[in-house]
């Protein structure tokens, strides 16, 4: 799967928060679905998120956070992105891949 081309379809026809506060909302209110981590986001962060939330699909990407920015058209970098809805992207088949 192209992440790229599906962060840009779920950023116009869905609902993508952008942020680890953010992330840590949605999930604290059941609205995530699905999140997405850069390759460098800090273990510490992953881990706690994971043990909190397990009913949460978490997939670590091989992009940094730079790279995830760019992917998603954002002009900042992005090192986490919560899918709260994902419109008509195939996000939400992505597979849970942290060990």
């Amino acid at each position: 799967m192209d992440i790229s081309r599906q962060l840009k379809i779920a950023n116009a026809t869905g609902n993508l928060l952008f942020g680890q506060r953010q992330a840590i909302d949605a999930c604290g209110r059941g609205d995530a679905k699905c999140i997405i981590l850069a390759a460098n986001c800090p273990q510490e962060y992953v881990d706690d998120l994971s043990a909190k939330h397990p009913e949460v699909t978490i997939h670590r990407t091989v992009m940094v956070n730079r790279d995830l920015g760019v992917a998603s058209g954002k002009p900042f970098s992005v090192s986490t992105i919560t899918v709260v809805d994902a419109g008509e992207s195939d996000l939400l088949t992505l597979d849970g891949n942290l060990e």
